[in-house]
């Protein structure tokens, strides 16, 4: 992808969003971040609901990167999961009106989907066209279903937008993992230093996962390939059980053991930390068989390189980080 684009990014603020602005900045492409808070001098301010001086921008895009979307780690209740469905196809469906209403549109419209939106199943993987869409598995709390039900409704709203000149993919993705402070990484590999990163019920749950490297490619990829829309799963070919996902992670922070927990002691302990247990006890094993049709090669197929990658680029940081705060100090 050597031209020079316009992108903007809805929703980009986030832990994905910052480290997508910032590689496809670092490529040279113009990035504009809209956001509630429109906290830089790059985002622009909206709501997610309506339009308003922010379609200016789509106007004038190549790609529109759609992130926006409540975040999922919360407790299930009825006012969480009502904010997550219409956070998601709120934003959705104004996206595609500005879209619509564009003299000249963007030529694609990446929108951010789930991995989530596949059957719980440890039997084998899901992938675009013989995954099983999950919400009636019966090995599967009920409940689950909601989730599900927000990811389909997320799409459809997709499939719903009157946009005939632009292309659509819907990234279906698994757990990106990146650098940023707060993300999913960061907090699993807090836990591992903690010994906390033991098997969670067993630890027989399929983790899936993609590497932020191969995110960012895979979104070049997508942008540059005119012939592929509709679902793309973003997830490295090598799901892995969780206690296997878990031990690799430890090893990449030095940290021989860790402490798991029955399936009473993680429900009890998402109630304590307000978020869900299906975050941890759903067996998500999903891979991509159109990025390899598309000939996509990931960089980390394997989670115990990729961990390892990780940790090593975040402790150079941060030793670079406290090498510049030494200079400060004694410069001052």
């Amino acid at each position: 992808m050597s031209k020079k684009l316009k992108i903007v990014i809805p929703g980009g603020s986030g832990h994905i969003g910052t480290m997508l602005s910032r590689a496809l900045r670092e490529r040279g492409h113009e990035v504009v971040v809209l956001s509630r808070a429109a906290s830089t001098p790059a985002d622009r301010r909206w709501d997610g609901r309506t339009l308003g001086p922010w379609s200016a921008h789509i106007e004038s895009a190549d790609v529109v990167i759609n992130l926006a979307g409540r975040s999922v780690d919360c407790r299930y209740n009825k006012t969480n999961l009502e904010q997550m469905l219409s956070s998601r196809t709120d934003s959705t469906e104004v996206i595609g009106r500005a879209i619509a209403q564009a003299a000249r549109p963007p030529r694609v419209w990446l929108q951010m989907s789930t991995a989530t939106i596949y059957a719980h199943r440890y039997d084998a993987d899901n992938e675009e066209r013989s995954g099983v869409i999950g919400g009636h598995e019966p090995d599967a709390p009920s409940y689950w279903r909601f989730s599900v039900e927000i990811a389909k409704a997320w799409e459809r709203t997709l499939w719903a937008a009157n946009t005939p000149r632009t292309r659509k993919v819907a990234l279906r993705s698994a757990m990106v993992m990146c650098l940023e402070k707060g993300s999913v990484f960061d907090i699993l590999r807090r836990l591992a230093r903690l010994r906390l990163g033991g098997a969670i019920a067993g630890g027989a749950q399929y983790v899936s996962w993609i590497h932020e490297h191969d995110f960012v490619r895979a979104i070049e990829l997508l942008i540059a390939r005119d012939d592929i829309d509709g679902v793309v799963n973003l997830a490295a070919p090598a799901p892995l059980p969780q206690r296997a996902f878990m031990r690799a992670l430890r090893r990449a922070v030095g940290v021989r053991w860790g402490l798991g927990g029955t399936r009473w002691m993680i429900e009890l302990a998402t109630v304590v930390h307000r978020t869900d247990s299906e975050l941890l006890l759903k067996s998500r094993r999903v891979v991509s068989s159109r990025l390899r049709e598309a000939g996509f090669t990931f960089e980390y197929p394997s989670w115990p390189e990729a961990a390892d990658e990780l940790v090593a680029r975040r402790r150079a940081l941060r030793a670079a980080a406290r090498g510049r705060q030494a200079l400060s100090a004694a410069d001052a």
